[in-house]
């Protein structure tokens, strides 16, 4: 069974980080407290907050609000404009799927690709 843990609220998967295992655990083992809260300095992520916290969903996807403003403005500040683009897009799709086929599957699918 995929570990739900390397599936986090804002459509990545934590399974082919860079820094799973180095400097994080996955979204889910830290509660929305990865190593980068501590740069932005913030306490929790503002999407992991919203999502679980205060809407008690699994994921951005199913909320009837998204994409949300904080969802489309938070941004890893390593990238450029364009790739942060991109990877909204690629989160915003990866979410319906995720929505569409549920957070086992969508893990599994991604475990076989790795991607």
């Amino acid at each position: 069974m995929p570990d739900k843990n390397l599936a986090p609220v804002c459509g990545l998967y934590c399974g082919t980080c860079e820094c799973l295992a180095t400097q994080c655990r996955g979204c889910g083992f830290v509660e929305g407290k990865p190593f980068w809260t501590t740069q932005m300095k913030i306490e929790v992520c503002p999407l992991y907050n919203c999502c679980i916290n205060e809407k008690q969903l699994e994921h951005c996807g199913l909320c009837a609000e998204f994409p949300c403003e904080t969802f489309t403005r938070l941004r890893d500040p390593s990238l450029s404009e364009e790739e942060a683009k991109k990877s909204l897009l690629e989160r915003q799709s990866d979410l319906m799927r995720r929505k569409e086929i549920g957070t086992e599957k969508w893990l599994e699918e991604k475990e076989a690709g790795k991607s």
